[in-house]
């Protein structure tokens, strides 16, 4: 059995307005509800201002609806409004009506009727109906086709939308394509990750606030900060350009210029004003890649630019503004640095509400095979040649690349490379299982030798042509490497490297002091595979 049917809305000055006897001649949307064939509505709950204009109409819509619909009760509800087209008096009485309605939705069920009284009142009623404080389903009426007569036709929509099968599935299918976006379409199995890049849908999706993205270099942070703008730039959540930065490339004097700009005559060499990266970023997503490396008077204007958007270029007279999105990158421990003293504790603070580390390749073994067909996918839209491994070949790689016995100290840079030697010098588009051996023994070579070999054997692991180094240099970074990688921290390098300055009382910050020799030559000490990364 059916539970009693309640209807709720607004009498309609307007459209319920009609007397005299040709007013059965128009459609009149509150007794017309209840003219409906297949709808019988057990009570109607009127809600009109008590004036006496209001209550002559409500008097004459309840006698009409007793008429047409004997069955029904018709309750009239005092609705005093002083402004019914005020948002706030409108939503505020809306309310308190639902407030103090004696709702029994497992005795009864409920509509809204949503087609008199104001645009706010409707509103008003879809965002009570919507947060279920009115517990009912919508009831929207429309009038007859020109010509015919009759009471005309209603429908009514339930604001539960797990209910709508198709509205479900196209949320799903959205939320999906989502989660491909940041996965590049790659179809990875790795539970962890996979629930991590969930979380940094929906975070792209409902928050523009700064993102920190952390993990070992080549893990892939600056690929996902692309997509997470190409996924807001789809959603229409952001306007500009994406604008890229290596903070670690940024020294000196020319690091204020090059991100806040500057103004022609500003220092020797500035002939014209430069914008800067943040203002380029107006509008857009800036990504500060290695954002430990960024010095500290950068650090304090950039704190100064996140939280009011504005910022003082070198050599202006006035502050300039731009509101951009923030994702900032780093393979360093910047809780370390802030102990260091090398990072500003408020600036981790303001950098830390959204912080998500990348797991290595090592950690994520399982997605080795769908990332190895995505570089194939990457060097065929490179080079216009489509390469595949043979069966033999590919088992032997993967048994390989899943096992301990590959370290992949450089993530995913390290794989991609790896295929690209392959196919390159793949015969006929195919890899074949001898290409694998050879590569397999290079990787094992390279890794071996880059920790036990000698100076220029080392430094081939990490510098692109050690060659370009003068052999004094040579020797002193080789030495360092070595000391960093038996080392388990960059603090604890420091001390070794520097004990006998500690002694003299001539060196006040060693982990600093190391950070930025390594920095000339374009590294960092997480990226030297120390102790304390896998």
């Amino acid at each position: 059995m059916s539970k009693p049917l309640v209807a709720i809305g607004f009498i309609g000055t307007v459209l319920d307005g009609f007397s005299g006897p040709d007013r059965w001649q128009r459609w009149r949307p509150t007794v017309s509800l209840h003219q409906q064939d297949d709808l019988i509505i057990d009570r109607y709950e009127i809600l009109a201002d008590p004036k006496e204009t209001q209550q002559r109409l409500v008097e004459r819509v309840r006698e009409d609806i007793g008429l047409v619909s004997p069955e029904t009760t018709v309750a009239v509800h005092d609705m005093p409004l002083e402004d019914p087209w005020d948002f706030g008096e409108v939503y505020g009485a809306l309310h308190d009506f639902a407030a103090r309605y004696d709702f029994r939705p497992d005795d009864e069920d409920y509509l809204v009727q949503m087609t008199t009284g104001t645009h706010v009142a409707q509103i008003c009623l879809f965002l009570l109906a919507e947060s279920r404080h009115l517990p009912a389903r919508l009831l929207q009426l429309s009038p007859p086709r020109r010509g015919d007569s009759g009471p005309g036709d209603y429908r009514t929509i339930d604001l539960d939308l797990s209910r709508y099968d198709r509205l479900a599935a196209r949320f799903s299918a959205e939320r999906e394509e989502g989660t491909q976006v940041l996965k590049a379409g790659i179809a990875t199995r790795n539970a962890a990750f996979n629930a991590l890049i969930d979380q940094i849908e929906a975070v792209a999706l409902r928050s523009d606030a700064p993102v920190l993205l952390t993990g070992p270099t080549g893990a892939g942070k600056t690929q996902l900060a692309r997509r997470i703008f190409d996924l807001k730039k789809t959603r229409h959540r952001i306007k500009g350009a994406f604008v890229e930065v290596n903070c670690a490339t940024l020294r000196g004097d020319q690091a204020m210029s090059a991100l806040f700009g500057h103004r022609k005559g500003a220092f020797t060499g500035a002939v014209a004003d430069r914008p800067g990266l943040l203002k380029s970023a107006d509008g857009g997503m800036l990504f500060l890649d290695e954002i430990g490396e960024l010095g500290l008077d950068e650090q304090a204007m950039m704190l100064r630019a996140i939280e009011e958007r504005r910022f003082l270029p070198v050599g202006a007279d006035g502050e300039v503004e731009s509101d951009f999105l923030l994702i900032a990158g780093t393979n360093r421990d910047l809780v370390e640095r802030v102990r260091e003293g090398a990072f500003r504790e408020d600036l981790l603070a303001r950098l830390d509400l959204w912080s998500f580390r990348l797991p290595g390749l090592a950690e994520r073994r399982e997605d080795i095979a769908p990332n190895v067909e995505f570089e194939l996918q990457r060097f065929a839209a490179r080079t216009g040649e489509r390469v595949g491994f043979n069966k033999e070949a590919l088992a032997r790689f993967l048994s390989f690349a899943e096992s301990g016995a590959a370290r992949w100290p450089g993530n995913f840079r390290d794989l991609g490379a790896a295929i690209t030697r392959m196919a390159t010098l793949a015969p006929s588009g195919r890899i074949p299982e001898d290409e694998v051996r050879d590569e397999i023994a290079r990787l094992q070579t390279r890794w071996q030798t880059g920790e036990q070999g000698g100076d220029d054997t080392l430094l081939r692991g990490v510098l692109d042509d050690p060659g370009e180094v003068d052999l004094f240099d040579r020797a002193q970074l080789a030495a360092v490497i070595r000391v960093c990688r038996a080392s388990a921290t960059l603090s604890e390098a420091g001390r070794t490297l520097f004990a006998a300055s500690r002694a003299r009382r001539k060196s006040s910050n060693d982990a600093d002091r190391l950070r930025k020799y390594l920095a000339r030559f374009g590294l960092t000490f997480e990226e030297l595979g120390s102790g304390g990364h896998s």
